[in-house]
């Protein structure tokens, strides 16, 4: 399950193809289905193959360091696994134990649901469902409205529906400078009639309750999977900008800045994974994770993420106009970054 650095160069070579076509290649596909990055959470008898979260964000960070979105859509297609849990187990085997099984989805609750014998109306379009040009599945979270005669209050119930892809429509809105290679456009359906098995909630585990993975707080989850992504761009951009110094014979003070920003991100990559190390020691432990061990994990991954935008935004304010054009890869490596840091999990709290 490793990167190795012929896989690193394998991705690398298909990166402007990648970019330009707004998808990843089908080689590069067949290459995670080989290595089983998108079922990392998805049990063992599902052919998954369950990762402690620690192994898995380093996974996560090196495919990043290849490619922004190719790290992101597998980061994005392996937390997926997670809804392995919430589903009926006979729904969850028949979904996730295909070899290119993969979830596309939006965690907004933008549709609705109206209950109907035996399962749900649903209507709704959601947006930044990454790779949904090859999910095998999308899920979508639904207000389900009230009973005829009853306002819908501010507490509707909030409950996530699995659709199959030629039940969605896919609407190519993706348009950001950054991770275009992730095809993450809107989904809609309309009037679609879903049965009460394929729908869930997030606060009801139904399958594989022993599964320590399950256990981790959706939340700081997430987030470490988002600051890892984050770590392997910043490291792929040092890399880039030290052919882009070496080439165009910068200063050496630009050099020195360089110098400066790969020991801060090397301090702030080793503060990062032993506070996730932490937490998921506590949860072997103990079979739960603190209060203040989820927080503590919260907090760190917003700090990851601040200090990385920082110190690329200065660094690439001094390598002059040439680093502006989108074809040079330290442009593109820098717009990926900043475009996986405006996630909302990611965004400072006020």
């Amino acid at each position: 399950m490793i990167v190795t650095q012929a896989d690193v160069q394998r991705i690398r070579e298909q990166s402007r193809h990648m970019e330009s076509e707004g998808a990843l290649t089908e080689g590069l596909l067949n290459l995670i289905y080989q290595k089983g990055w998108f079922k990392l959470f998805v049990p063992d008898d599902l052919n998954g193959r369950m990762t402690p979260l620690p192994d898995a964000l380093r996974i996560f960070r090196e495919c990043s360091r290849a490619d922004g979105s190719f790290g992101w859509l597998v980061t994005i297609g392996a937390g997926g696994g997670f809804f392995a849990s919430l589903m009926k187990p006979e729904v969850g085997a028949a979904l996730f134990a295909g070899e290119k099984a993969v979830v596309a989805g939006s965690g907004a609750p933008t549709g609705t649901a109206k209950r109907v014998e035996g399962g749900y109306l649903v209507s709704g379009r959601w947006k930044y469902c990454s790779g949904a040009a090859h999910a095998t599945m999308f899920t979508a979270n639904c207000a389900v409205e009230e009973a005829e005669g009853h306002e819908r209050g501010e507490n509707a119930e909030i409950r996530s529906f699995i659709f199959m892809p030629d039940q969605v429509r896919i609407h190519p809105d993706w348009n950001t400078f950054g991770l275009k290679a992730t095809g993450s456009h809107s989904v809609s359906v309309e009037d679609l009639f879903v049965p009460d098995k394929m729908t869930f909630l997030f606060t009801e585990v139904r399958a594989y309750e022993d599964e320590l993975i399950y256990r981790y707080p959706f939340v700081p989850f997430a987030q470490a999977s988002f600051a890892a992504v984050a770590l392997g761009i910043a490291a792929h951009f040092a890399e880039e900008a030290h052919e882009y110094i070496r080439l165009k014979e910068r200063k050496p003070h630009v050099l020195s800045k360089l110098e400066e920003q790969e020991a801060l991100l090397g301090r702030t990559e080793s503060a990062f994974y032993s506070a996730v190390t932490r937490s998921w020691e506590e949860l072997v432990r103990h079979g739960r994770m603190s209060e203040s061990d989820e927080k503590q994990v919260s907090e760190q991954c917003l700090s990851t993420v601040r200090s990385v935008l920082t110190g690329t935004f200065e660094l690439f304010s001094l390598l002059g106009l040439s680093a502006a054009m989108e074809d040079s890869q330290v442009n593109r490596t820098w717009r990926d970054l900043q475009t996986v840091c405006q996630h909302s999990l990611l965004l400072p709290e006020e």
